[in-house]
């Protein structure tokens, strides 16, 4: 059995810190690992895994017949990044307010239904204890970046089946992990 004995944080940001922490492997060695969090202390110590920290919203508009996706400057890659709609869950906010806030925040559109959602799942799970909510929804309206912040370049895609297999199929583009995922399944079913 794993044990982890304590933490001790690195850094003292308001979005993401980092943190160190030692615990003792199966051998009865002492190590340590570093686990970017966006809690106030790491989920491996609180114990706390039952909320997301933020919602991946996987949104399809019906009136014109296509699955949304975003394309999006990440610092960390200094390149556009294809994903969805995605954002932070506030503090007291549910999983399906937050879904209704950053889709039309990023985007403009309206949840006209929510069909789905996943409960918290990682996807990096080597660095970070943060979890995402994959949230699926029908939406409505047209596209705006009006309430984008100052830091949030994104761009609102439609695309059809074929139009997703075009974008798969070309490898200078960069995906997030997720989005790939759903959007291969959506280019191979057809919807």
């Amino acid at each position: 059995m794993i044990q982890i004995k304590d933490f001790k944080k690195l850094t003292d940001e308001k979005w993401l810190n980092l943190f160190g922490v030692r615990y003792v492997a199966r051998s009865g060695d002492e190590k340590s690992w570093k686990i970017a969090t966006r809690q106030k202390e790491p989920k491996c110590i609180t114990g706390s895994y039952e909320r997301p920290d933020a919602v991946v919203i996987v949104p399809f508009h019906k009136v014109k017949d296509k699955m949304v996706i975003t394309r999006e400057y990440r610092v960390p890659l200094n390149d556009y990044e294809y994903g969805f709609p995605a954002g932070l869950v506030d503090d007291g906010e549910s999983v399906e307010q937050a879904t209704r806030r950053e889709l039309r925040e990023e985007t403009g559109l309206t949840v006209t239904r929510i069909i789905k959602s996943s409960p918290p799942i990682y996807s990096s799970a080597g660095m970070t204890d943060e979890s995402v909510a994959m949230v699926y929804v029908a939406c409505e309206g047209e596209p705006s970046n009006s309430a984008n912040t100052e830091s949030e370049l994104i761009e609102t895609l439609f695309i059809s089946p074929d139009e997703a297999l075009r974008l798969l199929s070309d490898p200078t583009l960069k995906f997030d992990a997720k989005a790939w995922l759903v959007i291969s399944q959506f280019a191979e079913n057809n919807r």
